[in-house]
């Protein structure tokens, strides 16, 4: 029943590399966004990569660009974030999300999306 299944967290040791997956229903058809977050406790939640579904656009927040990847499934029923040479800042819990109707294309912004995955928990080891 639930519009966003993620999947793929996991520890691993500095250095490696993990797939998260977002699977979404494919009777969700109202958004064309859909992006990655993750959040520390304490802290704000922090907008990684966005992509468009129909259109493959795709769009990344600074402090992962070159490291991280989102992509999607050719049925636009799966995306990916391929995440490459972690370290344990990246240490948080990874959200998928998708965002609302309206303008702010490209948006990273919590604010702007309105249904959440469950989270999955990464965890980088020194």
């Amino acid at each position: 029943q639930a519009q966003l299944v993620e999947s793929g967290g996991g520890s691993v040791q500095a250095g490696g590399s993990l797939r998260l997956s977002c699977r979404v229903r494919p009777s969700t058809t109202s958004s064309q966004w859909v992006a990655w977050f993750r959040q520390v406790s304490g802290k704000e939640r922090e907008g990684l990569a966005t992509i468009n579904r129909l259109f493959g656009a795709t769009y990344y927040a600074d402090s992962v660009q070159g490291r991280f990847t989102i992509s999607r499934d050719n049925a636009k029923t799966t995306v990916f974030l391929d995440m490459n040479n972690l370290n344990p800042e990246d240490t948080a819990m990874y959200y998928c999300a998708l965002k609302k109707l309206g303008p702010s294309s490209r948006s990273l912004s919590a604010t702007d999306f309105d249904v959440w995955g469950q989270g999955t928990q990464v965890t980088v080891s020194s």
